[in-house]
């Protein structure tokens, strides 16, 4: 059991569901071991809340509008002083397992006792990491989740058939560092050449995952 803060928990909300912001946030505010700095129902909101204002943990409903708590959490890895984050979704959904993959401190399933939610804020507010039962070998056979986020930018403009030189512009990047990055995607996904690469890149997720990025923008 993980010993209670000294100081309340600096923690805030978001769920695109009104109701169960409306919930969480009745919780929190009677739980004297938090102090609930904002609730939001959108991504963006909660970015622009964290970036502002301290804060120790946040609740993420895992489709939150617009960016989705995937793109959030990976926003947010590139901040020092970025929260802790906790998913609240269901648990079928699957999200979980890419909660994790995606650098989240916990998951709770929504179906699951409110005391369960509480106490995996404070468990994650003091460092540890909290998932329901997941067999993380699944996640390390899967090459997917080895691939740095400019690997992952790299195999999806190779899917687009680009030579060398284009690569280097649409990624901003020089030739010497295109083929640096090919090299070590190249190995990672275990294949030979860019032909191996693009087959794999279209036997993956990934294309749904991008075709996801691209109607949410629309």
């Amino acid at each position: 059991m993980v010993k209670p803060p000294d100081d309340p928990i600096k923690i805030m909300l978001a769920d695109s569901n009104p109701l169960v912001l409306s919930a969480m946030s009745a919780y929190f505010e009677r739980d004297r071991r938090f102090s609930l700095v904002a609730t939001t129902a959108t991504a963006e909101g909660f970015l622009g809340t964290v970036m502002r204002v301290p804060v120790q943990v946040g609740v993420i409903d895992w489709n939150l509008p617009v960016l989705g708590g995937a793109r959030l959490l990976e926003v947010l890895r590139e901040h020092e002083r970025a929260p802790r984050l906790v998913v609240y979704a269901d648990e079928k959904s699957d999200a979980h397992r890419g909660a994790m993959g995606a650098g989240a401190a916990g998951f709770v399933a929504r179906n699951g006792p409110v005391e369960s939610l509480l106490d995996t804020c404070i468990a994650v507010a003091a460092g540890k990491m909290v998932f329901p039962f997941l067999d993380v070998r699944e996640l390390q056979q899967d090459p997917i989740h080895a691939l740095s986020r400019r690997e992952r930018a790299m195999l999806e403009a190779l899917s687009k058939g680009l030579t060398n030189r284009e690569l280097s512009k649409e990624l901003g990047i020089s030739i010497n560092t295109v083929k640096f990055h090919l090299s070590n995607l190249f190995e990672k996904l275990s294949v030979r050449n860019r032909a191996q690469a693009i087959a794999f890149y279209y036997s993956s997720r990934l294309p749904a995952e991008r075709a996801a990025k691209e109607r949410d923008k629309s």
